[in-house]
């Protein structure tokens, strides 16, 4: 064994030495970030009212999702039917709610056929603000003591107190003609709401703005708990599906890795000794690292091919086959990228892929008898061509 080796191994035992001993005698500090995620026992972690929901609602069946809103929803769709498999509530507790465009949709969608939705989130999508015709607003006058209180008399004594973790959001625009207040929030002798159930179609979404209010540190709190329960007694006892934290895929799964990564001080051990590992054989093979030859690589000559083609079919005036292929790529393009069903170009494939590209249903009509127009016709003219090119271009576009 060389004397460089040894260096090397003797360095990365102390290295390790070092490591673990501060590992071990250094007391762990409490996290206080704001995680909501229902596996976490820190303050502001989700444990407790995620154990409690089936004492909370007895004769609900609790299903927890770790996908999209979207996603989730979708697979309890019946294209048959035009409508969902199952009712019941979706519960979503998270201070910025990761609700894209497509899945706060669907969620309005799913509440308007007689559904529910409970969302705790400082962060509303726009989408549903329209829909519900509310807004919300920041008030940087909001300091220090917050005191959160419910509307209905009978909670009159579940007011709960937070000397820190509030944000400072309210209700700043309501529908009275659809919207229930239920609960207010006291910054410095200013109260403004903060909770509120809004009918929408069929259903309702039941909003709070202060997430914090159903996190571990919250609920231990006094007698905290009681607030959290009579807020949560808006909603029916029926199906809950429970929005989780947890992304799909990101669990360790059968990794034969899965105990070392699961805990901080073996995983940082682990990935170091793989960067030492990796500079060790760098150092090394710099000495006996032959000549690599260099490759130039092929040039790239799909667009001068592309541009050959289509200038090919233009110069020969055929029309009606380039009109085909531009009808293909697009149809392939919604397959592909929307999942929508393009054999029948129905009202039912305009209102699905309206939804699912946000994009006007008028445009989207034109679009399509365009598209039935032109299969239909015999000899299509360069106008043809140019038209159906305009109105592929701003679909892509707008």
């Amino acid at each position: 064994m060389s004397k460089g080796l040894k260096f090397y191994i003797g360095l990365l035992v102390l290295l390790f030495g070092f490591i673990f001993l501060i590992e071990t005698t250094t007391e762990k500090p409490l996290n206080w970030a704001k995680t909501y995620n229902e596996n976490h026992k820190f303050p502001y972690g989700t444990f407790v009212i995620y154990n409690q929901l089936e004492a909370l609602f007895p004769d609900s069946k609790i299903e927890t999702f770790n996908q999209t809103v979207y996603e989730f929803l979708n697979g309890k769709y019946n294209l048959d039917k035009e409508d969902y498999n199952t009712n019941g509530t979706v519960i979503q507790i998270e201070e910025f709610a990761q609700l894209d465009q497509t899945s706060a949709g669907k969620l309005l969608d799913y509440v308007s056929l007689g559904n529910t939705a409970f969302l705790a989130t400082t962060t509303i999508p726009k989408i549903i603000k329209d829909s519900l015709k509310l807004d919300t607003k920041t008030s940087y006058s909001f300091k220090g003591k917050a005191t959160f209180k419910l509307a209905n008399p009978k909670f009159k004594q579940d007011s709960i107190h937070l000397k820190k973790g509030a944000n400072n959001i309210y209700f700043n625009k309501l529908n009275a003609n659809t919207t229930t207040v239920l609960g207010t929030q006291t910054f410095n002798d200013s109260t403004y709401v903060n909770f509120a159930k809004v009918n929408y179609g069929s259903g309702s979404f039941i909003v709070h703005l202060q997430p914090v209010a159903f996190t571990n540190y919250t609920i231990l709190k006094d007698k905290n708990k009681a607030y959290v329960e009579a807020a949560l007694a808006y909603v029916p006892d029926y199906n809950i599906y429970y929005k989780s934290k947890n992304k799909a895929g990101k669990n360790l799964g059968n990794s034969k890795l899965r105990f070392i990564l699961s805990k901080k001080a073996l995983r940082y051990a682990w990935y170091l000794g793989l960067i030492s590992l990796l500079l060790f054989i760098i150092f090394n093979a710099k000495r006996k690292q032959r000549i690599v030859k260099v490759i130039v690589p092929h040039k790239n000559t799909t667009v001068a091919f592309i541009k050959t083609i289509g200038n090919l079919y233009y110069e020969t005036k055929d029309h009606n086959n380039l009109i085909t292929k531009k009808i293909t790529y697009f149809l392939e393009f919604v397959r592909r990228t929307y999942f929508v069903d393009t054999q029948i170009l129905d009202d039912k494939f305009i209102k699905n892929l309206s939804l699912k590209a946000n994009k006007k249903p008028d445009d989207l009509k034109i679009l399509v008898n365009k598209i039935a127009n032109l299969r239909a016709k015999q000899n299509c003219t360069e106008q043809d061509l140019l038209d159906l090119n305009t109105l592929i271009e701003d679909f892509y576009n707008s």
